[in-house]
């Protein structure tokens, strides 16, 4: 992002900064706190949110009579531009959206432990794990995301592929490949790159056919090798697929969001790595490709004992800054964010799979089905492991190897080394 874009946004962020103020918790004549609560995020500004929002609005206004709440939707490409402002200057939002892994756990140290206000709610949620560091729980999700791959059953169908059984090893996957673009002109895989999120989704997308389930254990518990042959084999075969013609061209001049979905969604390419909710997912899929057309599998094997897994955590989830002058107050908003009532509506309007497990979204397409049948075997996607600092320089060092200017032996020091010092 340029300069040019950015101070305008710092700017922005430390005017509503001045203007956010915490709910006093003083009480009311009723014996209600009163005052205003304020919620930044990046989701309340959605049309196929807006259910969901008034859903956590109304049931905390039940609690809560006396107290306002307003939503602030801040740009994502901003987000935590602005968010760093706010904590550089010490006051600001009540209540935080996060991604989980990284983004969260690099601003612990900013944010409130729920743990004594979500007891109620740990056996009904799934996804904690990401929003929590060093055994205390930093936010409460509100979705499960990950990153199932989607094909296009049409173009396997025209392609003279099974549809309904795709390809199970790496080298069959690539034979598809070769059918597809014989027979339909697609692309085999969509990827966009632009923001460098593509290597993101490659590792966790495709991880679990190239590690050990021994070897992708350990990296999850901090145990990484980045010098281990099948953790380069992930880098090796992400420059190999683009080598070999199987992306869409320019994928480093394609932006992820929405671009490499545009063309999975109109039929240009014919399998991509997406998400579980809120965008590139199945739901959105569905509406441009019908959903019986719309496939959703797990990785190929690439390496003998790899066991292909669907990778998932937490996905998004709602916090409580430091300067909150009623953390209490603010961990009831929190716990609206995630009622059920809530989630169903999120699930049912964006298309969510949202964290409350009481939910049933069986019933939503194949595709849907699939994923949700996949969270029983699940496993912590490979990338949310890293830090922030260590995930931007592996978006720089994606792009750099897609363009042949660094080997990946070079890329592979200079992410131990970023990974070892966060």
């Amino acid at each position: 992002m340029s300069q040019r874009a950015v101070w305008p946004a710092l700017l922005t962020a430390l005017l509503v900064v001045a203007g956010c103020g915490s709910a006093s918790g003083t009480g009311s004549s009723s014996g209600q706190p009163s005052g205003k609560l304020v919620v930044w995020d990046w989701k309340s500004g959605d049309k196929a949110a807006s259910g969901y929002v008034q859903q956590a609005k109304a049931d905390f206004a039940k609690k809560h009579p006396g107290v306002t709440v307003e939503f602030v939707a801040q740009p994502f490409d901003q987000y935590y531009t602005l968010l760093g402002a706010a904590v550089q200057a010490g006051k600001g939002p009540d209540v935080v959206l996060f991604n989980g892994g990284g983004q969260i756990r690099d601003r612990a140290a900013s944010l409130s432990p729920l743990d004594q206000y979500v007891a109620q709610d740990k056996t009904r949620l799934a996804g904690w794990d990401a929003f929590s560091k060093e055994g205390k729980i930093y936010a409460a999700p509100v979705t499960l995301q990950g990153h199932p791959i989607y094909y296009n059953k049409a173009l396997y169908a025209k392609a003279g592929l099974d549809p309904e059984h795709p390809a199970a090893t790496w080298a069959d996957f690539v034979a598809g490949c070769g059918a597809i673009k014989k027979a339909t002109g697609a692309s085999c895989l969509s990827l966009g790159n632009k923001e460098g999120y593509g290597i993101q989704f490659f590792m966790s997308g495709l991880g679990s056919g190239i590690l050990t389930p021994g070897e992708y254990d350990d990296w999850i518990a901090g145990k990484r090798d980045w010098q281990s042959p099948n953790v380069k084999r992930i880098f090796q075969l992400w420059k190999e697929a683009n080598d070999a013609g199987l992306n869409n061209k320019g994928p480093n001049s394609t932006a992820m969001f929405n671009d490499s979905f545009s063309l999975f969604e109109s039929g240009k390419a014919a399998t991509v790595i997406g998400l579980m909710s809120d965008i590139g997912h199945w739901k959105d899929f569905g509406e441009f490709l019908k959903p019986e057309n719309v496939g959703a599998t797990l990785a190929p094997v690439v390496t003998q004992g790899a066991v292909p897994s669907l990778a998932y955590d937490g996905g998004i989830g709602y916090g409580i800054m430091k300067w909150t002058k009623d953390p209490a107050l603010a961990a009831d908003l929190v716990r609206s964010l995630t009622s059920t009532d809530a989630l169903k509506a999120f699930y049912t309007g964006a298309g969510a799979i949202v964290s409350d497990t009481t939910i049933d979204a069986s019933g939503s397409g194949p595709a849907a089905a699939k994923i949700v049948a996949a969270i029983k075997t699940g496993k912590p996607a490979l990338h949310v492991a890293l830090s922030a600092k260590t995930l931007d320089l592996m978006g720089r060092l994606s792009q750099q190897l897609l363009a042949g200017s660094v080997t990946v032996d070079a890329a592979m020091s200079q992410l131990a080394a970023s990974d070892k010092s966060s």
